[in-house]
């Protein structure tokens, strides 16, 4: 098991908010007692008949007239999950689609769970849960450029959203640590009952834009628009005035976004120049204590 510092280039670290309830010995906290090295409580030698914890002083100190031990908690492997929007609004991006910086993002997520000894695994939506998509959950090395290739050879479908609680809702009431990759181009209301569903995981929203649709060309003339999702074309006339009310919509879709996730606790990561492994992990080192 490797080191968060000596962990491959493409990999980044992360770690869970809270205490992992899983017994296979891995590198988180846990909320369970073992071989640990974070001291938890002292208990009688009579009920953990382990000479080699003994603890003279808290034995003496406690004068009941019987020896203790002490009991460490252990550290805990657990399931990291991609949940990957391949709508068809995914596809837009120059020169990647947003569709191939979230096939990067499974690749970079393989790498990491191996590296730490944790299990990863891949479901994926468009307008309904994509069953071909599926990746089943395992500790292999390879599994992230598995996960990477069908990515990026998938064929995106329809407008996203409610696929996102038929794919959330196999989830339900699991502990596991949920990397959401998604454009969230579609109605938000969704989103709360998605949040819902997965109210045990530790979620992590991670908002791809390309940055064609940050701002519209800077030089004024007509342009073309096509909508992501329809594909519907509209000509436009690019101006000052207009350039003004992109900047206003993009910076209300922002602050929905993270009003929707602040509302859990959550506070997405807008990934609007392509995937940064170092940026990913230093959102961890800063979200979670």
């Amino acid at each position: 098991m490797q080191a968060p510092g000596t962990m491959d280039p493409i990999a980044f670290f992360y770690r869970i908010p809270g205490r992992s309830g899983a017994h296979r010995p891995g590198a988180h906290q846990a909320s369970t007692n073992g071989a640990g090295h974070a001291f938890h409580s002292h208990a009688r030698l009579f009920d953990l008949p382990d000479p080699r914890r003994l603890d003279v002083r808290a034995s003496l100190r406690a004068g009941r007239g019987e020896w203790l031990v002490r009991t460490y908690r252990q550290r805990a492997a657990i399931t990291l999950r991609l949940l990957v929007d391949i709508s068809a609004s995914m596809q837009v991006g120059a020169p990647l689609r947003k569709l191939d910086i979230a096939a990067q993002i499974a690749e970079s997520a393989g790498h990491s769970a191996f590296a730490v000894g944790d299990a990863v695994g891949l479901l994926a939506f468009d307008a309904a849960h994509r069953e071909d998509l599926y990746f089943p959950v395992v500790h292999s090395r390879g599994a992230g450029m598995q996960m990477r290739l069908a990515i990026a050879a998938c064929t995106p479908g329809r407008t996203a959203g409610c696929g996102l609680v038929e794919t959330a809702r196999q989830l339900a009431g699991r502990r596991e640590l949920v990397l959401l990759v998604s454009d969230f181009h579609w109605p938000l209301a969704v989103m709360a009952e998605a949040m819902d569903m997965l109210s045990h995981a530790w979620l992590v929203p991670l908002v791809v834009w390309d940055r064609t649709e940050l701002a519209p060309p800077p030089v004024d003339g007509f342009v073309t628009l096509r909508d992501a999702e329809t594909g519907a074309a509209t000509p436009v006339w690019v101006n000052a005035r207009l350039r003004q009310r992109w900047a206003a919509q993009l910076e209300n879709r922002r602050r929905a976004l993270d009003a929707l996730f602040g509302s859990r606790g959550l506070q997405p990561l807008y990934l609007d120049g392509g995937f940064d492994a170092a940026a990913l992990s230093r959102y961890f080192v800063e979200q979670t204590p």
